[in-house]
């Protein structure tokens, strides 16, 4: 059994670049079980102490010592947290004291200051893409004039999330289609896809992992046998090489490797986040 270790990603605002760094850096370790848990907005010591009191906690739970990931600026309040006893990763310090000299000047510890960087015109884009993605997520609309990419897999391959991610942190317009028994039927595209070809990125996925995911949402069901499984990814990837569609398989990529893929592929622009 892999050994457990509690994570916790804490941050004065939302969390999502403690976050995304955190598990960066954990998916370089295998071996481990990794219970993470996301502590958003600890903008002051009264909640930094129950922060640190729910970290403790966990590692006296698990007898282990606790991983901090926090993008907190405040110093006062990353000392509250070290009262945890978790091991303190700070994502900034490594690049502050090598900035600070370069630009002869100090950094300001002020909460909340990194809001003051925001173009709400990317903003805006990014929550125009968001509506994009969720009006647009397993095949609801189909009109895909206005889509920056169009990711094509059978049920259950990582569409949706990626989609998601693409739209939140890029900007990007993500559609996505997933493949009936009707398509799989053939080896070429669909009909409606085939007008939006240069927008399509296909996924595909190992169909031992995809049977334990549907079984997950419908279990002992025909659309979660594994025969069922291996049949679809069989013809979708088929499909994918006879209409010569760019392909990654997910089943052990996650959702930020996925998305550099499809903007790398497909060259497109991405949002200063």
């Amino acid at each position: 059994m892999a050994a457990i270790r509690p994570v916790f990603y804490v941050s004065d605002g939302t969390g999502i670049t403690a976050e995304t760094i955190g598990h960066s850096l954990l998916t370089q370790f295998s071996g481990f079980s990794f219970v993470t848990d996301r502590m958003s907005f600890i903008d002051d010591a009264e909640k930094a102490h129950e922060a640190a009191a729910r970290i403790r906690a966990a590692g006296e739970r698990y007898q282990v010592r606790p991983i901090v990931v926090s993008s907190c600026v405040d110093s006062q309040l990353g000392r509250i947290l070290e009262e945890s006893g978790g091991l303190m990763l700070d994502v900034f310090a490594p690049f502050i004291e090598p900035l600070e000299r370069e630009l002869d000047a100090a950094r300001l510890s002020k909460v909340g200051q990194a809001h003051g960087m925001v173009d709400f015109e990317t903003y805006h884009r990014r929550i125009n893409a968001m509506n994009f993605a969720l009006t647009h997520d397993d095949g609801m609309a189909v009109n895909y004039d206005d889509a920056d990419v169009v990711l094509v897999a059978v049920s259950r391959a990582g569409k949706t999330p990626t989609c998601i991610y693409l739209a939140m942190h890029y900007g990007i317009r993500a559609a996505n289609y997933p493949l009936t028994e009707e398509d799989l039927e053939h080896d070429r595209l669909p009909p409606r896809l085939r007008p939006y070809r240069k927008k399509l990125f296909a996924l595909t996925i190992d169909p031992d992992r995809l049977q334990q995911i549907r079984q997950e949402r419908r279990p002992d069901s025909r659309y979660a046998s594994l025969e069922t499984c291996k049949r679809e990814v069989a013809a979708a990837e088929t499909m994918f090489r006879m209409e010569r569609i760019p392909t990654l398989s997910t089943t052990h990529t996650s959702i930020e490797e996925i998305s550099s893929k499809v903007l790398g592929t497909l060259e497109l622009q991405r949002e200063m986040y």
